[in-house]
């Protein structure tokens, strides 16, 4: 028992527990639908990473520095709905900011994602019929995509 106690590893791990989880649930609310909720909003940020990294690698448009600014972005993306929860709690409504900002943000993600997705060419995996109907509900979001990759590609040829 005298072991465990003052191991260092437990210690920094419980330290950790004991410091994330009251912070996490000031921040984002307690409950299931809340955790879920930010994992699925930092599930769908990485794969929105990994598409973006791709589809701008294949197109010759990566720069670090537009990478590191992904970071700052993602960031503050999980951050609004921890701000949704802060207004929810000042309000006295139950989760109607957190809920809001949330599932907005993981449409956006989702959009993004798919568009990055087609962009670096991973479409030939999805059945034709169901590309057609994700290339419409992202033609605009694609559209925002190849233009900035445009211009970034000019700039970078300019230098």
């Amino acid at each position: 028992m005298e072991r465990w106690l003052f191991s260092v590893d437990k210690f920094f791990t419980l330290l950790f527990g004991a410091l994330f989880i009251p912070i996490f649930e000031f921040f984002y609310g307690k409950g299931e639908v809340v955790i879920y909720t930010m994992t699925a909003l930092t599930f769908f940020n990485v794969m929105d990473w990994i598409s973006g990294t791709r589809s701008a690698k294949k197109d010759n448009t990566y720069a670090s520095k537009y990478g590191i600014d992904g970071i700052f972005r993602s960031l503050f993306i999980l951050m609004l709905p921890a701000g949704g929860h802060l207004m929810d709690m000042i309000t006295g409504v139950p989760g109607v900011f957190f809920g809001t900002l949330s599932f907005g943000v993981l449409y956006q993600l989702i959009q993004s994602m798919t568009a990055n997705s087609i962009r670096a060419g991973w479409g030939q995996w999805v059945p034709e019929w169901l590309l057609v109907k994700l290339t419409e509900w992202v033609k605009e979001e694609i559209e925002t995509k190849i233009s900035r990759s445009s211009k970034r590609k000019k700039d970078l040829e300019g230098k």
